[in-house]
């Protein structure tokens, strides 16, 4: 009985490991975040395995299903859109359970976009806190406030729509001239790394906004 987490590209689709392509291939079931996203990735490598779709509206209501599947000797694997599952997707819940249910779980190495992003930034990378998305409403501008106590580098997670917003967050609480880095379309085409000061990027930004997801990287010494 066992739960494989396969980590799925963040950009480029060769990016994918063989060991991934090979579970994927050989497992029963895919646990898919977006039937409809990964249904391009399993396509464009010939894979015909069936897909459940799983993800933060319904995890809970699925957890159960799923572990009398793997008690019943099936294989599943579980992918999120992009990246590594569980991280600022779903898949906790699920590794939860399967290990109260004494279910085997095993994640393969693979594609997480805060670490090419941190690497990227020329940011100290021996410690770093990740933080994933900042609150939306409720508790964002404690969130902000907590920023100041921390000398680590962080990282943060943000959308395109609130980058912005949450840079002035960021000016507001740790000075203007705090260096950063913002990666966007990390792994494609038009990866970009967009480096300086808050208020240098902020101003950037606000010239010619950007697209795609985003890392925040925030050089907090």
């Amino acid at each position: 009985m066992k739960l494989t987490l396969v980590p799925t590209p963040i950009g480029n689709l060769e990016d994918i490991t063989l060991r991934a392509l090979n579970v994927l291939k050989d497992s029963d079931i895919i646990l898919a975040e977006d039937t409809r996203t990964s249904g391009k990735l399993l396509k464009y490598f010939e894979i015909s395995t069936k897909c459940w779709s799983y993800h933060m509206h319904n995890e809970h209501a699925a957890v159960e299903s799923i572990i009398n599947e793997i008690k019943s000797g099936k294989q599943i694997a579980l992918i999120s859109d992009a990246g590594t599952p569980a991280i600022s997707d779903p898949g906790f819940l699920l590794v939860r359970e399967c290990i109260a249910n004494d279910i085997v779980v095993e994640c393969l190495p693979g594609a997480t976009a805060f670490v090419p992003a941190i690497v990227c930034s020329g940011f100290p990378c021996n410690e770093f806190l990740f933080l994933g998305f900042p609150p939306v409403k409720k508790g964002r501008k404690t969130f902000f406030e907590k920023l100041k106590e921390e000398k680590r580098t962080i990282v943060l997670y943000e959308s395109p729509h609130r980058i912005t917003k949450t840079l002035g967050m960021l000016k507001e609480n740790l000075g203007e001239e705090i260096q950063v880095s913002l990666s966007r379309e990390i792994s494609k085409k038009f990866e970009q790394h967009i480096r300086g000061s808050v208020a240098e990027v902020l101003a950037q930004l606000e010239v010619k906004p950007a697209k795609g997801e985003m890392v925040l990287v925030i050089d907090n010494k």
